[in-house]
């Protein structure tokens, strides 16, 4: 997928964005990025790597987009979300080009969210914890 920012993006690009990059990380790391909840601790542990390790945002954008689509990949396919190409006014707000829309029509910043993480670090930011906070998730989803 080559290097492009959060604004060369669409909603289309998503889920082939994820795919590649988690067939990149596992092909070279053992790590459990299998699209379950679960492993939304994992990108945690990712992020506060990246942190520890004294990368700033700048050298981490690249991964930090890769694990935003990741998350984001995690909803559509346990949450029964979508991808969505954000309207001018939301991505005002949320800083980013696409998002996912819930069953229940609200939308998410997964990409937003991973970069909170990255930001401040905290566990109030913790990625499996938003899954699981999460508003308008779908009971079951099969993927």
């Amino acid at each position: 997928m080559g290097k492009r920012d959060e604004r060369g993006q669409g909603a289309r690009q998503m889920r082939p964005y994820a795919t590649a990059f988690v067939a990149r990380v596992t092909a070279r790391n053992r790590l459990p990025l299998d699209y379950s909840v679960a492993s939304l601790r994992v990108v945690d542990f990712l992020i506060d790597g990246l942190r520890k390790g004294g990368a700033d945002r700048q050298h981490a954008r690249q991964t930090l987009l890769e694990l935003g689509a990741y998350v984001g990949e995690v909803l559509v396919r346990r949450a029964g979300a979508v991808w969505v190409d954000l309207d001018v006014e939301q991505r005002a707000y949320f800083g980013q080009p696409v998002g996912v829309r819930m069953p229940d029509g609200r939308v998410w910043n997964p990409l937003g969210k991973v970069h909170n993480r990255f930001d401040t670090g905290g566990p109030e930011e913790s990625l499996r914890t938003f899954y699981l906070t999460l508003h308008g998730r779908a009971r079951r989803v099969v993927a």
